[in-house]
């Protein structure tokens, strides 16, 4: 059963993200041509976190989803035109009701569904999906992270694929000269980045584990882009952006700066023989 701690953290989230969807609401477009370009690209670029997703996914088309988080719909309905089936979850009904209305205005609704509910909670059919798509997620649900990763191996095919994104701490000295910038961001609360031991958790769970950093002098890029819209920004602007990316993805392949990155990518397959130590039964092909 949820605890009171629970309710009052899930209720917090939902209202934080209800008002973020009220404000998106205003600017509801459809996906721009230039995103499908770059993430719809035959080999989209390591350096650059979100390409280097799309990278490891590869080919999309039939696949199933799961999309955690899923906020305004924006990451789901990207993934549905790129032919997967999607499911979106997240915590604030404001949200799903964003991502509803984005996925019609993109041609993607018989393609995606979505469910209001808090992860811990979530009913999901077993052996389900090929893929779980995390963006930003895992830090939200720390307290809980060992758990949430094993209904996430439940609801996931032997097999399938976990790909996450999130702000890591690798380096304490660094978080606390972060923590003293006066740079604004939108966050809940009380959210943190993870640490070793949380990402070790996650290790625990996927057959082959990689990570992979970003983010060192890319922290720089929100003052470089306008409005952080790579695509829209001028040829100067990519240029400079382009070139901190290219930097960043050498220095942080070097062990000694690795982990001063302030977001990680890691991602892995779970194990093909997760039905036994789940104790689930297999799902008849």
């Amino acid at each position: 059963m949820p605890t009171e701690k629970e309710h009052v953290r899930w209720k917090a989230e939902a209202d934080f993200f209800d008002q973020v969807a009220a404000r998106e609401m205003q600017n509801l477009l459809p996906i721009d041509v230039l995103v499908l370009r770059r993430y719809g690209a035959r080999s989209p670029r390591r350096r650059f976190n979100k390409e280097f997703r799309f990278r490891v996914m590869g080919d999309l088309r039939g696949k199933e989803v799961l999309d955690l988080g899923c906020g305004d719909g924006s990451h789901s309905v990207l993934l549905a035109k790129f032919g997967a089936r999607v499911t979106g979850i997240d915590i604030s009904a404001k949200s799903i009701e964003l991502a509803k209305l984005r996925a019609e205005i993109n041609s993607v609704k018989d393609s995606v569904q979505f469910i209001c509910s808090p992860l811990e909670t979530a009913e999901l059919p077993l052996n389900s999906f090929d893929l779980i798509w995390g963006d930003g997620i895992l830090h939200h649900v720390i307290d809980n992270l060992a758990v949430t990763l094993q209904r996430l191996t439940r609801w996931a095919k032997p097999g399938s694929l976990m790909l996450f994104t999130e702000p890591v701490n690798f380096n304490k000295t660094l978080r606390r000269l972060r923590l003293r910038l006066p740079i604004t961001t939108d966050a809940t609360p009380d959210e943190r980045p993870l640490e070793p031991h949380e990402i070790a958790i996650v290790r625990r769970h996927l057959a082959d584990f990689q990570i992979c950093f970003f983010s060192l002098l890319g922290r720089l890029n929100r003052f470089i882009m306008i409005d952080s819209n790579y695509e829209h920004s001028s040829l100067a602007r990519k240029a400079l952006v382009n070139a901190i990316a290219c930097l960043d993805y050498f220095l942080l392949a070097l062990p000694g700066i690795r982990n001063l990155g302030g977001v990680a990518v890691f991602y892995g397959h779970v194990s093909e023989s997760k039905s036994e130590t789940l104790g689930l039964t297999p799902v008849k092909q």
